[in-house]
């Protein structure tokens, strides 16, 4: 291609779905021979270079499998929509991923992932409709992306890689002092799932109210008003992202909401359904929003015996910690109402409690400065990305 045109992702390369081999046939899982790619094995807020996954299938899976060639583009399309990897290796992947073989002679691996990283809002707006987001296979085929020829393509790629490393550098520093977090809650605390300092602990429905929001439904949504909130959106808060909502109900629909089931207050948690990573918002704010039923899960606490920010880390490092036996479902593992009243939570005294909220006010401290550079970083990079994809660069 010699000039700037518009092409559909099937018109670049090879596009494979993924699958999961048969878990009750052990030998499939008997050898770590293949990396074996789900969605947790990327992150949202940039193009993963995918040298090895979390979990593998053996030879003895492969003809089970769609293998996958190095330097294909993977894109997560049910549940969390529009990560974006590239491997390394001969690999495979599950049924939630998307995969590009792309055709090498018109199309660089890396420009092709920027060009669908950029795309990641549209392909919400796609999912929006389904209970459970998902784009299928036809609809992500027909997504078009802007495709210059190859020698530009390089030079796009070249540029964004070192404007993402800029951005990767300051996501850095922010993921050591939310480790460092985590480390003072183990050392204080113990591991949640074990307990070995033999706190008190209690179901998280005896210490709150667990549920979720009155079902909104599609017909209802306007395009301004009081800002409506998906599983995407709390999951982006819950990292300090700042959103700009691009879904709304009225204010006479959401004041008969918060009639029928109240709203979430300053301090309250509301997390999405798929939350392995642990991502849940502690409400900071009083402005007035409303969110998806089911798939965004809702904490609130009636009464002040427990120190609010410690019970935020105590349920996020028992989510992270044993995820897989909280959830439930065949296709991916979700939060359920039911099994998030379950979860015990440990209860150490109130006065560990506040010393550890106060530490974690400390570090958060320091994280917002850090936060704030992020966010300029990110405008750079925004505009960066919307000059090279306009061809303003050059």
């Amino acid at each position: 291609m010699s000039k700037w045109e518009m092409v559909k992702l099937s018109d670049v390369g090879d596009i494979i779905t993924g699958n999961t081999p048969r878990t009750s046939d052990e030998k499939n899982y008997s050898s770590n021979d293949l990396s074996f790619f789900k969605p947790s094995d990327m992150g949202e807020s940039t193009i993963n270079v995918l040298l090895d996954s979390e979990n593998h299938v053996s030879d003895y899976a492969r003809a089970k499998c769609r293998i996958l060639p190095p330097q294909s583009v993977l894109v997560t399309c049910i549940g969390i929509i529009g990560k974006v990897g590239i491997t390394t290796g001969e690999s495979t992947c599950n049924q939630q991923i998307n995969a590009i073989i792309p055709n090498n002679k018109v199309c660089l691996p890396k420009y092709l992932a920027y060009a669908i990283y950029r795309e990641k809002q549209k392909m919400n707006d796609i999912a929006n409709a389904a209970v459970v987001p998902i784009i299928n296979k036809s609809q992500f085929s027909n997504l078009e992306i802007v495709f210059p020829p190859i020698a530009v393509q390089q030079k796009i790629a070249d540029i964004l890689d070192i404007s993402s490393a800029a951005l990767e550098k300051r996501r850095a520093q922010i993921d050591k002092l939310d480790l460092l977090i985590k480390s003072q809650f183990i050392e204080m605390f113990g591991d949640p799932v074990t307990n070995p300092k033999g706190w008190e602990s209690k179901p998280l429905e005896k210490i709150s109210k667990v549920g979720s929001s009155k079902r909104v439904f599609v017909e209802e949504l306007v395009d301004e008003g009081i800002p409506f909130y998906r599983g995407t959106e709390i999951g982006a808060m819950a990292t300090g992202t700042k959103i700009v909502s691009s879904l709304f109900i009225t204010n006479d629909n959401y004041n008969l909401l918060k009639s029928a089931t109240g709203v979430p207050n300053v301090g309250d948690l509301l997390m999405p359904s798929i939350c392995p990573d642990g991502r849940i918002w502690q409400v900071d704010t009083d402005e007035p929003f409303y969110f998806k039923d089911g798939r965004v899960l809702w904490v609130s606490f009636e009464k002040d015996h427990f120190n609010k920010t410690y019970l935020l880390y105590a349920l996020k490092n028992k989510i992270v910690a044993d995820y897989m036996n909280i959830a439930s479902g065949t296709t991916f593992a979700e939060l359920k109402i039911f099994s998030l009243k379950k979860v015990q939570i440990l209860l150490p005294p109130l006065e560990l409690q506040n010393q550890f909220a106060s530490f974690v006010q400390q570090v958060e401290s320091q994280k917002s400065l850090l936060q704030t550079s992020l966010e300029k970083l990110e405008l750079n990079h925004k505009s960066l990305m919307q000059k090279a994809f306009r061809g303003e660069l050059f």
